[in-house]
């Protein structure tokens, strides 16, 4: 696989870059591509440093962020996210696109147990602002909210991000 290290806010030395390239080592056992690009993106804010690491795959992106005291640990803890989420959404990934296409060669074999839905809710969409949709999301303790836009009347939905702002995802 081929990597693309930029930083924003830092100079990428050359053991940053070694470290980045025997911890996406790592992946190459799932992605089949060798022509796939892993593109890092380092940022410094203060004094941690946040990677976020993107895989542009023929069916999907892989994609995960950390932010760490450092970049060595913020490097290896994103490539064991990407991992997790290789094997966890490989037989769904393959049950999916199998009727499609039948080429999965974007995942190398890789035996799970089957994930399950354990619960599932109809809740009544209420029409609202952004601010009463903040509150509610707050009160119930949630990371996101789904509320119908008293605006648009369209359903939307507002979660809470790492830094503790918000995100609003709007439907077409």
């Amino acid at each position: 696989m081929k990597i693309l290290l930029r930083g924003d806010n830092v100079e990428i030395t050359q053991a940053m870059k070694e470290h980045a390239e025997g911890k996406i080592a790592k992946l190459d056992k799932y992605i089949e591509d060798k022509e796939t690009t892993a593109n890092i993106l380092v940022k410094i804010r203060g004094f941690s440093h946040k990677v976020e690491v993107t895989i542009p795959l023929k069916k999907y992106i892989l994609r995960a962020e950390e932010t760490q005291e450092n970049f060595y640990s913020a490097i290896d803890v994103v490539i064991d996210k990407l991992e997790r989420q290789i094997r966890k959404n490989k037989t769904r990934l393959e049950q999916r696109y199998y009727h499609e296409t039948k080429d999965t060669s974007f995942i190398k074999e890789y035996k799970e147990e089957e994930q399950k839905i354990v619960k599932r809710k109809k809740i009544e969409i209420k029409p609202m602002d952004e601010e009463e949709a903040v509150l509610q999301l707050e009160l119930l303790g949630h990371q996101f909210y789904l509320y119908k836009d008293a605006d648009s009347n369209k359903p939307t939905i507002i979660y809470k991000r790492k830094e503790g702002n918000y995100g609003i995802i709007e439907s077409e």
